[in-house]
């Protein structure tokens, strides 16, 4: 099927559904093996929800595969039901419309989504990664030599995604803005088939895309995200749910990051456990797994105020229509201490 490139306008805010139209982050947690879930309470505590949907993303979730959230709350009374997205402006969009109460992105998606007036909440951060796992990437043999060079060309990224944010502050390091490109959203896996053909100036994408396209394509890495201030990706929640539910956000949080400990020390049986799911062979996966980050970190003020500056960013490049501020989506220090599980490291 021919995949058609329109330009994207910068004034796409004009209507709410193209804001998520969509990380990094590919492997949130990742594990294969048995890991060690704290015993669950065993009486019903009274929580409000019965439900939880949860929200992952098309490049996998193996919290989702392995499944600790659903072990850790059955005894409690308490469902998991999960919804895949292609990327998080997607995922946004369906918490936005209450389809999901608790979902992981990249940095970049919960601006686009505060921005439309999206009730959400940051409730946990996951650590960053080396920035080796996102990039600006074209076909070995285009002339395009580097990020100056993309003046005037059409560039193809998920609009609202972290790679939107590294796209716009690459292009600041060479004395360009926004508007000097081509604008062009498309989700990953179109983007993917694209970039393949031959159809594409550049792509800034992230793994596994990125290390498929680089396996697959040749694909010449013009900037990675290292260097450029990326804050790793988030948990998010619904900010009806997370206010509701403290308890049970907080137990679902700590699943998640017994299972990315376990991830992080084990990499080379993540990568053997994930790919009959993802269907992409184990030494690719390592490369994916050692550029990526597991673990979960509490929200500080250090996190929301760097969130902030990316804000801020896109608002000068009049990539966003307006001027958020990212405390508007944070919760007190009071509900922060009552969903943060103790095990979540503060490094």
């Amino acid at each position: 099927m021919k995949t058609s490139l329109k330009p994207l306008r910068v004034d796409f805010f004009q209507r709410l559904s193209l804001v998520f139209l969509p990380g990094i982050l590919a492997f949130s947690s990742l594990t294969g093996c048995s890991v060690e879930t704290p015993k669950a309470e065993s009486k019903v505590t009274g929580f409000k929800a019965k439900v939880v949907h949860m929200g992952y993303q098309s490049s996998g979730d193996i919290v989702r595969l392995k499944g600790v959230i659903e072990e850790r709350l059955k005894p409690l009374g308490v469902s998991v039901e999960w919804a895949q997205f292609a990327a998080g402006p997607q995922l946004m969009e369906a918490m936005n419309v209450g389809k999901v109460d608790v979902g992981s992105v990249g940095e970049t998606p919960p601006i686009f989504a505060q921005a439309a007036g999206t009730s959400l909440v940051y409730i946990a951060s996951l650590k960053p990664s080396n920035g080796e796992g996102s990039g600006i990437i074209v076909p070995q043999d285009s002339p395009i030599r580097s990020v100056a060079d993309l003046k005037g060309k059409k560039i193809v990224f998920q609009k609202g995604s972290a790679s939107h944010y590294l796209l716009v502050k690459a292009l600041a390091e060479v004395g360009l803005k926004y508007s000097d490109i081509q604008a062009v959203s498309l989700p990953p896996a179109d983007a993917q088939a694209a970039f393949i053909q031959g159809k594409l100036d550049a792509w800034v994408t992230w793994d596994p895309y990125l290390a498929l396209a680089q396996k697959t394509a040749n694909a010449r890495v013009l900037r990675n995200a290292k260097g450029i201030a990326t804050q790793g990706g988030f948990y998010m929640g619904s900010r009806n749910f997370v206010s509701e539910n403290p308890e049970l956000v907080r137990l679902i949080l700590e699943s998640i990051d017994n299972v990315g400990k376990w991830a992080a020390a084990n990499p080379n049986q993540v990568a053997q456990l994930v790919a009959p799911t993802l269907k992409i062979d184990v030494p690719t996966l390592e490369v994916i797994i050692k550029r990526r980050s597991y673990q979960l970190r509490p929200i500080t003020s250090e996190i929301l105020d760097n969130q902030q500056k990316i804000a801020n960013l896109f608002t000068q490049e009049k990539v966003i229509p307006k001027h958020i501020n990212i405390q508007e989506a944070a919760l007190t220090p009071e509900q922060y201490a009552a969903i943060t599980p103790k095990t979540i490291s503060q490094k």
